[in-house]
């Protein structure tokens, strides 16, 4: 298996990094003195809320639908999401000029909702615990002829989500400083493979940790078990974009072979880190994308004394739960 070729490479991230340098958002990398004081670790805070669209996702959509051959745009793209992708793929098609039909949750937030259909989206809500919404895509790709755009579980996709850990990996060498941590969260596993693919390209020993809502923690059942494995968890989770029932085929392969490991958070710390983000960074970060900040504040992995890179990969939230979080 350690022979056998990966499904992205560095040079693959390399190549969407030109792709999409002309419309992301190049995002920094923070510091935050109560964080390293609270932790015991030099931390870097990569935060992707302040991508276009409010994610990373816009990195990953924009790079696969410019894969798109010219002769086959005029039929549109379909995804399936319960939110941020449904963003990115919205609002990179009308950047492209193409039409977006987004297969969404019925109880995805309504922010994510109506950002979706701003950006000029068909949105076509299904029930998340009674129907398939990835045979509803199917279904009207087959009709349209449209492309079907994965959140995940592409190679072109991850790549371009994989950027994200090549502008952390340039940053930390622009500043002398190698990594010992790089930790980020994971639903299907693409963003978390994609950066794996780049920072382990410069920074070989890094030790790359996943982190997953409690109850959810698909990524770490399947790297214990050596093979991938669903959640048994038929409950709900405030962090609403990070519910795959199991890993991707394609993000696992990599995972697998270049995770260290994978940790989870609370619903109750993830609020937590949610009201930390907001009262000491000024950042609004969603639910979904503080789970690898509230592991690394409560001390999931061994922080203290190591220079550690926590990515926050979403800011889309409604109001009324955000506020209700932040206010406990």
């Amino acid at each position: 298996m350690t022979n056998t070729p990966l499904p992205i490479t560095s040079a693959d991230i390399d190549a969407a990094a030109r792709v999409i340098a002309p419309y992301a958002a190049r995002t920094p990398l923070l510091r935050s003195p109560a964080l390293d004081a609270l932790t015991g670790a030099k931390v870097f805070l990569k935060p992707e809320v302040l991508q276009r669209t409010g994610s990373f996702k816009f990195r990953g959509a924009f790079n696969k639908i410019s894969s798109i051959p010219e002769g086959e745009r005029g039929r549109g793209v379909v995804a399936f999401s319960s939110g941020n992708h449904a963003q990115g793929v919205a609002a990179a098609a009308q950047i492209l000029g193409m039409k977006a039909t987004i297969v969404m949750p019925s109880d995805a937030p309504a922010s994510k909702v109506e950002r979706t259909r701003g950006y000029g989206a068909e949105v076509v809500l299904y029930d998340r615990d009674k129907e398939d919404r990835e045979a509803i895509a199917r279904d009207i790709a087959g009709k349209s002829g449209a492309t079907v755009v994965p959140p995940y579980d592409d190679p072109f996709v991850m790549a371009g989500q994989g950027t994200v850990g090549r502008e952390i990996a340039e940053d930390m060498a622009a500043l002398g400083i190698v990594p010992d941590i790089m930790s980020a969260q994971a639903s299907g596993g693409g963003l978390i493979g994609g950066i794996a693919t780049a920072v382990k390209a410069r920074f070989p020993e890094t030790a790359i940790i996943v982190a997953e809502p409690a109850g959810f923690d698909d990524h770490g059942l399947s790297l214990r078990a050596g093979k991938r494995v669903a959640h048994s968890n038929t409950g709900r989770t405030i962090c609403d974009a990070l519910m795959a029932l199991t890993p991707g085929e394609i993000t696992f392969a990599v995972n697998q072979r270049l995770l260290s490991g994978a940790v989870t958070a609370t619903d109750d710390e993830v609020g937590k880190a949610m009201a930390f983000a907001f009262r000491d960074l000024k950042l609004v970060v969603e639910p979904g994308g503080a789970v690898a900040l509230a592991a690394l504040m409560q001390g999931r992995f061994d922080a203290r004394g190591k220079t550690v890179v926590i990515v926050l990969s979403g800011g889309n939230v409604d109001a009324d739960l955000y506020a209700r979080i932040i206010n406990a």
